[in-house]
C-alpha cells in the first residue's frame, strides 16, 4: 500500500454522547462488524456479565460507564478505523474535551426518547470550534421516542446545526417496522422477534408497491410516504461540502443495542467522512498529504493502565509521514531528539506492539514522564501544533493528605494525574499559608481521583469542597495587573505560574469584568476569546 493510499483509509473519529445513550453499546457494534471483538460486552457492572471492551479501568467495572477515554483501532474492508471512545457519564473529565482534539470527526449518539441532553451541548461545541464533521445517529427507535422532525427541530434550535436524515424511520417503538435508505433506496425490515435478522429489499423509491407488501400496515406506510414527501420539499438539500464543513449533520436512525442500523451508518460514515485532515502548526499547516516527514502530538497520558508495572503510557495522534519502530524525532518542547521504542496500538487495555504508522493513527509511547500533554514530536523539523487547551474547570475542592508521611507519594500521583488532564491543579494566590486546590469538569473526577491515589499510590486524601463554579485565566497590562492582583480576592496560580481568577457565579465574574475593563477573562489557558 502507498502512504497516500495508507492516509485515504484512514478514518479517526470520536463518538459523542449524554449518560445512557448507548455510546458504549454502539462502539461495541462497531468493534464487532469490524471482526475486533467476537461477542459484545455489556454495559453494567455485574459480576456474571462480560464487561465493556472500553471500559478496561477497575472503577469502570465496578460501576458499568467509562471515566476514562479509550483508544480502539480495527479495520472494516479497506478502511483503517481509530475510535476514539470518549466517556459517556454525566461527570466526564477534561480528558474528554482534549480527546477530541485528536480527531478528524465527530458521532454524536442521541436517545431519541431525551432528545439533545446537557453533556451532548457541551461536547458538540468543542467539536463546532474545531469545525469537524459531525454525524448523528438517532438511537432506541425500538422504543417509544420523540417525533423526528421534532428531533431534528431540536437540533438547530439547541445545537445550531441544520440536519440531513439518510434514512427515515416507519413507525417507532411497538410500531418500528424498519428504515429506508434515502441515497441507496433500500429499506431494512426490523424483526423485533430477531432483531439480527435483517431483511434488505431494494426499492425503486418510497412509492415501490414492494413497499407496502413487506409493511402490510396501510396506515403506517401512509403516514411513512407523507413524512418523507415533507422531507423532500420542506427538508435541507444534501450538500457534502456542508457536512465536510460541519455545518450540516447526516441523520441515521437504529437501535444499537440490536445492531440494527448501524452497519449501514458505518459504511455510509466511511464513505463520507473526511481522512486524516490538516493541522495549524506555528510554520503553517501541516497537510499529511503532502508533508511525508513524520509528525505528531501528545493529547492524552494515562497511568498505570497496568498496575503491576507502574507503567506510563502518552498517546500520540500522528499527524504527517510514516512513523517506524526505533525512528528517532524531535522532542520541539525539550529541544532534544529521542527514540519511540515499543509503539503500541490499542484495543481498550489490550496492546500490541506495532512497526508502522500512518496520519489519522493513534499509538501508545511508553514514557519515563518525558512527555506532557500537547508536546509536539517532528522529524527533521521544529514546529510546534496549537497549544492543547485547559478547560474552565466547574467544581473545586482543597486537597490535603491525612498521613504526613506519605507526602512523598501524594505529591508523585498528584502530579502525575495533573499531567494526565484528569484534574487541574491550582495554589492560592497571595495567601499567607498557601493551599493546594483541585479544579475538575465533572464532579465524578473527585471520586476517580481519591480512588486512585488509594489504590495507585496508597495514599488518603481529604477533599474539602470550595464554592466556586468558574475559573477564568487573566490577561492584562502590567499596571493594570498589579492593581487587580493586589485587590482581587481568589485567585490562584496553575501549574504554569498564570494568574486565575475563581468565582461563585457568572453574576460576580461579570461584576469583576465591569469592575476591571483592562482586565481580560478567558475561559481556557490560551483563548484569546473574552469570556
Amino acid at each position: 500500500m502507498s502512504y497516500i493510499d495508507a492516509v485515504q483509509s484512514r478514518r479517526t473519529f470520536a463518538i459523542i454522547s449524554h449518560p445512557d445513550a448507548g455510546k458504549t453499546t454502539l462502539t461495541e457494534k462497531l468493534l464487532l462488524f469490524g471482526g475486533a471483538i467476537r461477542e459484545a460486552g455489556t454495559v453494567k457492572g455485574k459480576k456474571n456479565t462480560k464487561h465493556a471492551v472500553s471500559d478496561w479501568m477497575e472503577i469502570e467495572k465496578q460501576r458499568g460507564i467509562s471515566v476514562t477515554s479509550s483508544v480502539l483501532e480495527f479495520k472494516y474492508n479497506s478502511y483503517h478505523i481509530n475510535i476514539l471512545d470518549t466517556p459517556g457519564h454525566e461527570d466526564f473529565s477534561e480528558d474528554t474535551y482534549r480527546t477530541l482534539t485528536a480527531a478528524d470527526s465527530a458521532t454524536m449518539l442521541i436517545d431519541t426518547a431525551k432528545g439533545v441532553e446537557a453533556q451532548t451541548k457541551k461536547l458538540f461545541k468543542v467539536c463546532k470550534m474545531r469545525g469537524i464533521p459531525i454525524f448523528t445517529f438517532m438511537n432506541k427507535l425500538d422504543r417509544q421516542g420523540r417525533d423526528p422532525f421534532e428531533l431534528m427541530e431540536e437540533l438547530e434550535e439547541l445545537l445550531g446545526i441544520r440536519s440531513y436524515p439518510m434514512g427515515w424511520p416507519i413507525g417507532m417503538g411497538q410500531s418500528f417496522s424498519g428504515v429506508y435508505d434515502r441515497i441507496n433506496q433500500k429499506l431494512e425490515l426490523y424483526n423485533p422477534d430477531n432483531p439480527k435478522d435483517i431483511d434488505i429489499i431494494q426499492l425503486s423509491g418510497p412509492d415501490d408497491p414492494k413497499l407496502d407488501e413487506a409493511i402490510n400496515d396501510e396506515g403506517l406506510v401512509s403516514q411513512f410516504r407523507e413524512e418523507l414527501e415533507l422531507l423532500d420539499v420542506a427538508g435541507d438539500p444534501y450538500d457534502l461540502n456542508l457536512i465536510k464543513s460541519g455545518e450540516l449533520t447526516p441523520i441515521f436512525f437504529g437501535s444499537a443495542i440490536s445492531s440494527f442500523g448501524v452497519q449501514t451508518f458505518l459504511e455510509h460514515f466511511l464513505s463520507l467522512s473526511p481522512s486524516p485532515s490538516p493541522r495549524k502548526s506555528s510554520t503553517g499547516e501541516i497537510d499529511p498529504l503532502t508533508n511525508e516527514d513524520f509528525s505528531g502530538f501528545i493529547f492524552k497520558i494515562q497511568a498505570n493502565m497496568n498496575p503491576a508495572h507502574r507503567d506510563r503510557v502518552a498517546f500520540l495522534r500522528i499527524t504527517s509521514g510514516t512513523f517506524e519502530r526505533g525512528m528517532a524525532v524531535n522532542h520541539v518542547r525539550l529541544g532534544k531528539q529521542m527514540k519511540l521504542t515499543q509503539p503500541t496500538q490499542f484495543l481498550a487495555q489490550s496492546r500490541n506492539i506495532i512497526d508502522k504508522a500512518y496520519p489519522g493513527d493513534i499509538i501508545g509511547l511508553f514514557d519515563p514522564g518525558t512527555l506532557r500533554i500537547g508536546d509536539t514530536l517532528v522529524q527533521n523539523n521544529t514546529f510546534e501544533f496549537a497549544e492543547m487547551p485547559h478547560f474552565s474547570p466547574e467544581y473545586f475542592s482543597t486537597i490535603t493528605v491525612k498521613e504526613a508521611l506519605k507526602h512523598k507519594s501524594f505529591e508523585k500521583g498528584i502530579h502525575q494525574l495533573t499531567e494526565e488532564g484528569a484534574i487541574q491543579l491550582f495554589k492560592t494566590y497571595n495567601r499567607f499559608a498557601e493551599q493546594q486546590i483541585v479544579g475538575v469538569v465533572g464532579v465524578l473526577q473527585f471520586e476517580v481521583l481519591e480512588y486512585r491515589l488509594k489504590h495507585e499510590y496508597k495514599v488518603d486524601i481529604q477533599l474539602e469542597r470550595l464554592p466556586f463554579t468558574l475559573a477564568r485565566w487573566v490577561t492584562g497590562d502590567e499596571d493594570a495587573l498589579t492593581v487587580f492582583k493586589k485587590t482581587q480576592r481568589n485567585l490562584v496560580t496553575d501549574r504554569d505560574q498564570r494568574i486565575v481568577a475563581l468565582f461563585e457565579n457568572d453574576f460576580q465574574m461579570r461584576t469583576a469584568a465591569d469592575k476591571y475593563p483592562d482586565i481580560t477573562f478567558h475561559e481556557n489557558s490560551y483563548t484569546q476569546t473574552d469570556s
